[in-house]
């Protein structure tokens, strides 16, 4: 009888796969699950985040992500192909150049996406990046170091819009695991082991092996050279953006992970 992939990854305290069909095989009886999107979602997260954004997922860009940002009181971030001075896009650099809103919805087809549609089953998630992957783990060992934990690439998209791992996230989940199990985390799945270990080759190059992925010459292509950049700041931050309520708040800047706020 053949075995279910998804059933052979939840005798695991530590997990990995890839996009929302992957998430949804192992999310089940995970205490947290930590979302990876390096070009872009999760890299643009931490920057909004870094600066006092807090940032609302959404899985459309049409009229209900206009209802959402009216909802939140938030500013609907543009398309990346539209975007222009003064206004922000799934580029992290437009924040950066941009007076930062309060609150931000920000949609995108794939990081995103699987945030959104997690919300409501896992028990927390976490958005992580290059940027916040030391940061993100090392909050989850101090907070619950005996958390089942699914952390999921989310990928991207070929033209027919099957997934197409990318190797920037298969990175970015590594970094993420590794720094969970080198923190004594155990009783790791097979995929999360090989992730760790692909991190672990390409870490010392990080910066022009992301520039060389399919994924950063398709941005540098696209005249944003900068969002690779940015998303090669591995370490750079200690922010660890947790999803409560539909929206993205720092769990070092205002919550706990029980959702009770901090004085």
């Amino acid at each position: 009888m053949p075995v279910d992939p998804g059933l052979s990854q939840r005798a695991h305290g530590v997990r990995f796969e890839w996009g929302l069909s992957g998430a949804d095989a192992i999310v089940d009886g995970a205490d947290i699950a930590v979302i990876v999107d390096v070009l872009s979602f999760t890299t643009t997260l931490t920057v909004a985040i870094d600066a006092g954004i807090d940032v609302i997922p959404c899985r459309w860009r049409d009229d209900r992500a206009s209802q959402l940002a009216e909802e939140f009181d938030a500013v609907l971030a543009v398309g990346r192909s539209v975007g222009s001075p003064g206004r922000i896009s799934l580029c992290p650099a437009s924040i950066r150049n941009t007076p930062p809103p309060a609150r931000l919805v920000l949609p995108s087809p794939n990081g995103s996406t699987i945030s959104h549609e997690l919300a409501s089953r896992a028990g927390l998630c976490v958005g992580a990046s290059l940027r916040n992957a030391a940061a993100v783990a090392k909050w989850i060992r101090a907070e619950n170091p005996t958390a089942v934990i699914a952390v999921i690439a989310s990928g991207e998209r070929w033209p027919d819009a099957s997934l197409r791992p990318a190797v920037e996230d298969l990175w970015g989940a590594g970094a993420v695991i590794a720094e969970l199990l080198d923190s004594g985390a155990a009783d790791a799945s097979a995929e999360a082991v090989a992730a760790a270990a692909a991190w672990r080759a390409v870490k010392q190059g990080l910066a022009s092996e992301l520039l060389r992925c399919a994924s950063g010459q398709e941005l540098t292509a696209m005249g944003h050279p900068e969002d690779v950049v940015i998303a090669a700041e591995t370490g750079s931050t200690g922010c660890v953006p947790i999803l409560r309520d539909g929206m993205f708040v720092d769990a070092t800047r205002r919550w706990t992970i029980e959702g009770s706020t901090e004085g």
